[in-house]
């Protein structure tokens, strides 16, 4: 993990609730997947090239038509008010000041609106296939008023994951936090928390309906396998993030690492390819794009910047990877993610 990671991870042990710390890091069940994910990335080794001129290195990325400023997207994540006062607006901004694109949770503890005008980088907006599903068509098409390029469907989460950290499947969270982007589209007399819950009974038709009623690409967050990223496509989706949810959903799932090579294949040049789960250091990030990811999403270690210091630190964690893909990427042999090809990765031996 890279040092200036860790730094944070100390001090919000030191900030944070204990019962917080505790939600954001769980994993489901026995923890597995959370345990192996930094390691599958740890286990690949490099092949680099010598005699290329990296006397400048250029680490931005072109997402879906947006240019950033580095291949370091903030993963959705919930809730980030219960670690800093000014919750995603803090995370937004510091997103920003580095250069990066943020994904904003739809169980966000601040407002859309008030998320991006916090904004001053390209943003995406992460949906649930909600069981009211007017709750998630209201939401997309707020965000896509609001300036989201793209939305960002959660697809592995028919049922929240059951997490022994916290008792259940998520922390106690009042309604004021839970409901603030949803209850001014609950029907009357409904339960909100109900209505809010993830739809069991989505199936790949709802990737073209959330494209028609905001307008945006929609990319599929939860893909672990290559025949499933196909099927995505197929039904509608700008590209797939392979992602396990932070070992969060069910637990035992393949590492991130070792699913993205499969889902890269099946995919090839037809949409773009992302990743995230376990990346902690720009070596992790570097392995990730020469294996052919467009782009990385990190999620924790932003959390726990933000607890450190809001967006400031959210900011330089951020810059922290940034510089550290950018060293790395020189003493690789590489002047830009472009240079980066599946080559210079040697093949899995195991963590």
């Amino acid at each position: 993990m890279l040092a200036q990671l860790a730094e944070f991870r100390e001090a919000a042990q030191r900030t944070l609730d204990p019962a917080v710390l505790d939600y954001y890091e769980a994993g489901s069940g026995e923890e597995v997947t959370v345990a192996e994910a930094e390691g599958a990335w740890r286990a690949h080794r490099l092949r680099p090239r010598v005699l290329t001129d990296v006397s400048a290195v250029d680490v931005s990325v072109d997402l879906l038509g947006s240019r950033v400023g580095s291949p370091f997207v903030v993963a959705p994540m919930a809730f980030h008010g219960l670690a800093h006062g000014e919750a995603e607006c803090a995370t937004a901004a510091g997103a920003g000041a580095a250069g990066a694109a943020m994904v904003l949770s739809t169980r966000s503890s601040r407002t859309v609106e008030d998320v991006a005008a916090a904004a001053t980088g390209c943003w995406w907006f992460q949906a649930y296939c909600m069981r009211d599903r007017g709750l998630t068509e209201a939401l997309v098409q707020r965000a896509a008023a609001a300036g989201a390029r793209a939305v960002v469907l959660t697809v592995d989460t028919p049922y929240v994951g059951r997490k022994g950290r916290v008792s259940g499947t998520r922390i106690a969270v009042p309604d004021d936090h839970f409901l603030v982007n949803l209850a001014q589209h609950l029907v009357p007399g409904s339960i909100g928390r109900e209505s809010a819950e993830q739809d069991p009974s989505m199936t790949p038709d709802f990737i073209g309906r959330l494209a028609e009623v905001g307008g945006l690409p929609v990319l599929v967050k939860g893909v672990l396998r290559g025949d499933e990223a196909i099927r995505r496509l197929d039904a509608g989706a700008a590209g797939v993030i392979v992602s396990n949810h932070g070992g969060r959903q069910l637990d035992r799932a393949v590492a991130s690492a070792l699913a993205l090579p499969e889902v890269l294949d099946a995919v090839g040049d037809r949409a773009p390819v992302l990743v995230d789960g376990g990346i902690r250091s720009g070596t992790d990030a570097l392995v990730a794009l020469a294996l052919g990811a467009k782009a990385v999403l990190v999620g924790r270690p932003l959390l726990w910047a933000l607890a450190a210091g809001g967006a400031a630190a959210v900011a330089g964690a951020l810059d922290a990877l940034a510089d550290d893909l950018r060293h790395v990427m020189a003493v690789a042999g590489a002047a830009s993610p472009a240079a980066l090809d599946p080559t210079m990765v040697a093949a899995f031996r195991g963590a």
